[in-house]
């Protein structure tokens, strides 16, 4: 089944006629630990740990195979937004590489597409969604502590994505369905200003339209994606929603990961060149240590995040998934991670051979010794 949730979306109330109507989700990736106990987890926060799990809507083989994570779903809290009360749904996914991923669901009703500029900072009246996040993640942490290994000190750097999802048809100004690209291509620009938070759409330039647009995916006549960098527009059957969201959220996810194990690397790259440079303060043997450890470490992050984010059945999701992957740069990430490994084997190499010669300085000169005292025993038994 796809993902759904006990409490239905109920649209924001709203003055005048509400043109378009969904949700705004709204997708935080914390990297909170270097690894995670692998042993089952049965309640999170108070309520029932479930798999996550998908139908897929589109043309696609018999098999399908995606990662499931564990999940809980909390309560619904109302809170007063910018057109007054609404209900906002949470989730919390939690992966075994050690990242968590909070995604929260403000339904809206509005009668024009810029009104949703509003939602990328939305406000509550007791405060930020951004505060309510990091308040409920280090909740999060805290009830995590015991499985957690070598939680990270920083994991407050968060990754955001935000998807603003309507739901079809879409209904033109003389109140008739329209498709879906046809919307698109009259509602250019109001797209391209909402995907990049601009309230002065008329002063956006083609350039900067075409380009925030540029990576639209479309399947069926009513349905469209368009992906930016750090939000995107889903127009679909809202019951459709959650297989193109679970796909932006693993990708925002790997980024996440990407970006705390570049920092790692960063730091055993300074802290190597410091001891080369210089008569180490620290054996040579436990510099190899460490870099032997950073090593077996890395490979065993690669297959596990390949694990998280691969899939494998869905032609249209694939297709997603490809064109998120390229708008957050998740290739470059990858090369420059394996341009510092590469950086770091060398150096590891140029350890063990430079300690294979201290090795062989040490032989030499024994076996020199050991030469020397025969001669020496020799000498005086001829005495």
């Amino acid at each position: 089944m796809a993902e759904t949730s006990e409490n239905p979306v109920r649209p924001a109330p709203q003055t005048g006629t509400a043109r378009y109507t969904g949700e705004v989700v709204y997708i935080y990736a914390f990297d909170i630990a270097y690894d995670t106990a692998r042993r089952p987890m049965t309640r999170l926060l108070g309520q029932a740990v479930e798999h996550f799990s998908m139908d897929a809507n589109r043309r696609s083989p018999r098999q399908l195979s995606f990662h499931r994570p564990e999940m809980v779903r909390l309560p619904v809290l109302e809170r007063v937004g910018p057109h007054g009360p609404v209900p906002i749904q949470r989730t919390i996914k939690f992966l075994s590489i050690g990242a968590i991923s909070i995604t929260v669901r403000v339904p809206f009703a509005v009668p024009h597409l810029q009104d949703l500029i509003a939602f990328h900072d939305l406000q509550f009246s007791d405060g930020s969604l951004q505060d309510h996040v990091y308040q409920l993640a280090h909740e999060v942490v805290v009830e995590l502590k015991g499985r957690l290994q070598s939680p990270h000190p920083h994991w407050m750097e968060e990754e955001a994505y935000t998807v603003f999802c309507i739901a079809a048809p879409i209904w033109t100004a003389s109140d008739r369905p329209t498709t879906a690209l046809h919307w698109f291509q009259a509602h250019r620009r109001q797209v391209a200003a909402l995907l990049a938070q601009e309230l002065e759409i008329e002063r956006l330039s083609q350039q900067e339209t075409d380009e925030s647009t540029s990576r639209h995916l479309s399947y069926y006549e009513d349905d469209l994606v368009v992906i930016d960098w750090d939000a995107a527009l889903l127009i679909d059957d809202p019951s459709a929603f959650d297989e193109t969201l679970h796909i932006l959220e693993l990708a925002n996810l790997q980024l996440t990961e990407l970006e705390a194990y570049d920092r790692l690397l960063d730091d055993a790259l300074e802290r190597s060149y410091r001891d080369l440079s210089r008569d180490p303060l620290r054996p040579r043997r436990d510099i190899l240590r460490e870099l032997r450890e950073i090593r077996i470490d890395m490979a065993r992050f690669n297959d596990e995040l390949s694990n998280t984010t691969k899939f494998f059945g869905d032609w249209h999701l694939a297709r997603i998934h490809e064109q998120i992957t390229t708008r957050l740069h998740l290739a470059e990430w990858h090369r420059t991670i394996e341009g510092k490994l590469r950086i770091l084997n060398d150096l590891y190499q140029i350890l063990k051979h430079d300690q294979a010669n201290r090795w062989m300085v040490i032989l030499e000169a024994t076996i020199v010794l050991l030469f020397i005292i025969d001669l020496v025993i020799l000498f005086m038994g001829l005495q």
